[in-house]
């Protein structure tokens, strides 16, 4: 296999990334300065050599505990529960959520192979356990394996004095309802509010 056909197949293993895109990628680093393919490759490898799970969330970073975790102005008393550690700078970007995190690694997916063995489900109930947390937010994908994942954690992590809790779903901001997928618009239903 030729060093170009090589990337490419490497680049379409990316998520998101077609072979059309890999190869529109590989001919574009191609064009640029040799100092820039040498550069991405520098920040790739300091990604995989430098940046690990926190071992107390399992976001991924470069100090132990994340900065999250360390940072005294977060509320360690409310947990937001995520499948993967790129939902945490999308939830903490996009929210003013002041609480700190738990990435479980994944979902459940018994057709897969994914048990709850194979996701951080003993550190959650640990740090739970531990004291303090008054409040976990279920942050799962609304897929399948989301929704289920998410009523395993309830039943895992429910008990006296632990409130537990699912982020909303429904409709988005500016959208038609004639375009809103069935699922979509009957979970607006059900949790649809008074009108004050």
């Amino acid at each position: 296999m030729s060093a170009i056909e090589e990337l490419i197949t490497e680049l379409a293993r990316l998520p998101g990334i077609g072979r059309k895109t890999a190869q529109r990628l590989t001919f574009h680093l191609l064009q640029q300065p040799s100092e820039q393919a040498v550069r991405l490759s520098s920040a790739l490898f300091a990604v995989t050599e430098r940046v690990r799970p926190c071992t107390e969330c399992g976001n991924l970073t470069e100090d132990q505990p994340c900065g999250i975790c360390s940072d005294p102005r977060r509320d360690a008393g409310v947990l937001c529960v995520v499948e993967e550690a790129s939902a945490v700078s999308v939830v903490d970007r996009s929210t003013d959520f002041r609480g700190r995190y738990h990435v479980l690694g994944g979902h459940l997916s018994p057709l897969d192979g994914i048990g709850p063995e194979s996701l951080r489900l003993d550190r959650l109930v640990q740090r739970v356990r531990e004291g303090g947390v008054r409040e976990v937010i279920l942050a799962t994908n609304p897929s399948m394996e989301g929704e289920v994942t998410a009523t395993y954690v309830q039943q895992l992590v429910a008990g006296p004095g632990i409130r537990v809790t699912r982020l909303a779903r429904g409709l988005p901001m500016g959208g038609d309802l004639e375009y809103v997928d069935g699922v979509t618009l009957a979970h607006a239903l059900v949790a649809r509010q008074e009108v004050s």
